[in-house]
């Protein structure tokens, strides 16, 4: 397959990427903005360490990208931070040292890469393709949202580290929602894709699941903020952090 229609089939996939950028130095944020905007990625910019952890925590990334000088201490612990947070989303740093003593410590707390200032950024840009390129391979079994993690290789989900049962139904049910996030679905599609339906009598069936999904993964069931309804439509699943204290 020739490099162009390699490139094609990668765009849909490549637009649906979303950047945080951890970063106080204007000059920097725009041409990290000029750069992934220029790709087609979403970007989100944080001047500081407290902002940038609210949007990765109120806004699901695809990757982060974080300047030392950006947060509030610099310091291998911020990025332990954001691995507590959600452990398959890609980090990269962005340092003035290139001592490899520094460089081991922030790859060793959980960074997927370390990349000197002044960079290249077309060598950044690549870097930052092959993070998410690895993340994607990792995400295809493993996938969190708020204090939940779903491996569909073993068919297993935990929250707050404690195995959940679901039936086989409604793990495909969560399986299909999770591989459409952030999409309002009608129930009529649910019904169609998961289950099969083409000429349904009742779309009650998908209500309930919903319900028991909502009772089984949501922090309170009454009050949802990852199966939302979307009047008159269906659901929309929603993949945003929670605060513990909720």
């Amino acid at each position: 397959m020739s490099v162009a229609a390699t490139a094609l089939l990668e765009m849909p996939r490549l637009l649906s990427w979303r950047v945080l950028v951890i970063e106080d130095d204007s000059a920097t944020t725009r041409t990290l903005q000029q750069l992934f905007e220029s790709e087609g990625y979403g970007i989100e910019i944080a001047r500081s360490w407290t902002e940038g952890l609210r949007l990765f925590h109120d806004t699901p990334s695809s990757m982060v990208v974080m300047g030392l000088h950006a947060a509030d201490t610099c310091s291998p612990q911020l990025v332990e931070d954001l691995r507590v947070a959600n452990a398959s989303v890609p980090i990269i740093v962005l340092g003035t040292a290139s001592s490899a003593v520094e460089r081991a410590l922030f790859l060793e707390s959980g960074a997927d890469d370390y990349v000197v200032k002044p960079f290249n950024a077309r060598e950044l840009l690549a870097r930052v393709r092959a993070a998410m390129r690895r993340s994607e391979r990792y995400d295809r079994d493993i996938f969190t949202f708020g204090d939940v993690q779903v491996d569909f290789r073993k068919m297993e989900v935990r929250r707050l580290g404690s195995l959940i049962p679901l039936t086989a139904q409604e793990f495909k049910v969560l399986k299909f929602m999770t591989r459409n996030a952030e999409r309002a679905i009608s129930r009529e599609e649910l019904l169609n894709r998961v289950w099969g339906y083409h000429n349904y009598p009742t779309t009650r069936t998908v209500d309930n699941h919903i319900l028991r999904l909502r009772q089984k993964l949501e922090p309170r069931p009454s009050l949802p903020v990852h199966f939302l309804t979307i009047h008159c439509i269906g659901y929309k699943f929603v993949p945003r952090r929670v605060p513990l204290s909720m």
